[in-house]
């Protein structure tokens, strides 16, 4: 795919029409540019041809980030830097929006585009207008040949391309060489909703290298049943696996995306019983759209938007009221798509909910059950894909994966069954309930519908396995692990909450999110400002840029295990309180009740607290800061052999302690 509208050789570039160059231009682009827009081409093409004047090299015009679903106002290739421009013509001041967004232009490369990894990168932002600036050559601390953002007007762009030229050395760049470069992006779960939604495929979106399983492949196993179920007119479910960050939402959302149509027979449903997942998804999908149709002159209503994304993604309990209102009619989808089945809810407690909260008294399905049978009254096929992660039931009520097979083997035993080899992995524990199913040619397994690989960290593929080592109380192989990936993936450890704000600051460039992660159950951190009681709206926490005192970035509000399931950061840090300890005897479960701390008992409410520490730890991309406070010899409470093992255990694992 050509990621340009435009690419010449700097000379050529020099000699070419200005109005032939925004000719092609306008051509790639389509037929929505508007008179400003032909203006500032002219403008920049203008100006470029000023400040390359006897420089050698490449120039591409409009070069597309698809993971951002956006393009760069032009990428210079000059000796060994590439050189990032994003003009603002006529602007006087350097807003911040814009400094960030040049960065992460320059991020993307850097991160995702191959044959950039080893090239300095130099993120230009140009207020054509602007007075009384200075302007500092400087690598970022991460050492990676990443500049920080450079401010210039038009008059200082060409000294400026001087000073990063006589500031960089190595090799010159060969832009054939570098055209041809891979680009593997690592999209955030919203960032890849955004683009599938605008039409983008998977693989353009997606890690595409010989270390990651391919998405594509999960796809097209999952589009093969698909289609065999509506040909043979039979009733299909497929499990897909993987481990936490490894792509299993990616997949249900291009599913759904590819079969968006109502009228297509093919259409599909993206379900979640995931309340912060599904508002934050709508909200940026709306968003999205909104900004796009505004900026194309079209007329439009953010309510009208809304209520076609909530149709392409429904909160697993909207679905299950309608179905049941209407308990004789199948419903329009003939394909559902069922995010983070494990957490579907168990007859107690789906009877609980419809006693209290619907007045149905009598219920007698546990939630996969009944879901299985909503799709069941498809006269003709049905499918249901059910995207699994191990290890991540979180709450009460929440059966795992087991009560699927149960309600398959009981209740519809005509259902074709599709599972990845790995659903008899512990985490899982399905193996029993597979095996119980007669006859066992109904049970089709395929290694292509598991996920191995985590794309969430994608400096470091091993942070999950890392984790799981922690949690399972094995320090030496998780030494070994963390030895494997702390190059690439940061861990520091610290006592100080200051101390990890300040490094988070530090760490995140452009628009990289950070913000802190806690456990539900830490209810004594409130000496350090933080209250688990204390309500955060997911939306504003998680889409709301660093100016919104909502947002993640001000490091004010927090978010539990509830909250982030499913979703990343770029930079996290985990706070961890006295509920989850460590001892010589292994992990203490406490619970903090009135004015003390209680022993949690039940295996069941041990496990569901394990898997909040295994969600919270599994959220960062890019690398994290764990702080275990010191305690207070004062405050019984917080007393500070509650923190010190944990701490001590941690660092046992090689993590920089901050100081």
């Amino acid at each position: 795919m050509q990621r340009y509208y435009f690419a010449s050789s700097i000379s050529e570039f020099l000699n070419a029409d200005e109005n032939a160059i925004v000719g092609q231009l306008t051509v790639s682009q389509g037929d929505t540019i508007k008179n400003p827009e032909v203006y500032a081409w002219l403008a920049e093409i203008q100006l470029l041809k000023k400040v390359l004047r006897n420089y050698t090299g490449k120039v591409y015009l409009e070069y597309s980030i698809p993971r951002m679903g956006k393009r760069i106002d032009a990428v210079c290739l000059i000796g060994p830097v590439i050189f990032v421009l994003e003009f603002k013509i006529g602007e006087q001041y350097f807003q911040r929006n814009a400094i960030d967004q040049v960065m992460d232009y320059a991020l993307d490369l850097k991160n995702f585009h191959q044959t950039s990894h080893d090239c300095f990168v130099a993120p230009i932002l140009i207020a054509t207008n602007a007075k009384g600036f200075c302007h500092t050559i400087k690598p970022i601390i991460h050492d990676d040949k990443l500049l920080e953002p450079i401010k210039c007007n038009e008059t200082a762009l060409r000294e400026i391309i001087q000073s990063v030229l006589a500031f960089a050395d190595g090799q010159f760049i060969n832009p054939d060489k570098w055209e041809s470069g891979g680009y593997h992006p690592t999209p955030t779960i919203i960032e890849a909703a955004m683009a599938l939604y605008r039409g983008h495929s998977v693989q353009e979106i997606s890690r595409s290298d010989a270390g990651a399983k391919n998405l594509s492949d999960t796809t097209q196993t999952i589009h093969k049943i698909i289609q065999n179920s509506k040909e043979n007119h039979r009733k299909s479910i497929c499990f897909v696996t993987g481990v936490p960050g490894a792509g299993k939402t990616l997949v249900g959302l291009n599913i759904a995306t590819l079969h968006m149509d109502h009228k297509n027979d093919l259409y599909s449903v993206f379900l979640s019983g995931n309340g912060p997942l599904v508002a934050i998804l709508r909200e940026a999908l709306t968003r999205d759209r909104y900004l796009a149709m505004k900026d194309n002159g079209e007329t439009c209503k953010k309510g009208e938007i809304m209520s076609e994304v909530k149709s392409f993604i429904q909160n697993i309990y909207n679905f299950r009221d309608e179905c049941r209102i209407d308990a004789v009619n199948p419903p329009i989808e003939h394909v559902a798509l069922f995010d983070e089945a494990q957490r579907a809810w168990d007859l107690p407690q789906i009877q609980s909910f419809m006693q209290r909260k619907r007045n149905i008294p009598d219920f007698h399905m546990t939630e996969s059950e009944f879901l299985i049978s909503c799709l069941d009254r498809h006269q003709d096929w049905a499918v249901i894909v059910c995207l699994i992660g191990g290890g991540q039931e979180i709450n009460t009520g929440e059966a795992g994966i087991k009560e699927w097979f149960r309600a398959l083997e009981r209740s519809f035993p005509e259902w074709e069954i599709y599972v990845s080899p790995h659903l008899t992995d512990s985490e899982y524990d399905a193996e029993e309930e597979i095996n119980r199913i007669i006859p066992q040619s109904r049970i089709h397994r395929d290694e292509t519908l598991h996920l191995a690989v985590s794309m969430r960290s994608f400096r470091a593929e091993n942070v999950s396995l890392m984790v799981k080592q922690i949690l399972d109380l094995q320090p030496n192989d998780a030494k070994e692990t963390f030895d494997l990936l702390k190059n690439q993936y940061p861990i520091v450890l610290t006592r100080d909450l200051t101390l990890a704000k300040n490094w988070l600051k530090a760490q995140a460039r452009g628009s990289e999110r950070y913000g802190i992660v806690v456990s539900s159950q830490a209810e004594r951190l409130k000496p350090y400002a933080i209250d688990v009681r204390s309500e955060m709206d997911p939306i504003h926490w998680f889409l709301d840029g660093k100016e919104d005192v909502r947002s993640s970035y001000y490091l004010e509000d927090v978010a539990t295990e509830f909250d982030i399931q499913g979703l990343e950061l770029d930079w996290a840090c985990v706070t961890w309180d006295a509920d989850f300890r460590y001892t010589k005897n292994g992990w203490e479960h406490r619970s903090f009740v009135g004015d003390r701390w209680y022993n949690i008992n039940k295996k069941e409410r041990q496990l569901y607290q394990k898997n909040a520490y295994r969600v919270l730890l599994t959220r960062a991309r890019q690398g994290m800061v764990i702080v275990v406070p010191e305690g207070d010899p004062n405050d019984p409470t917080r007393d500070p052999n509650f923190y010190n093992p944990t701490f001590e255990y941690l660092k046992s694992i090689g993590f920089d302690v901050l100081e």
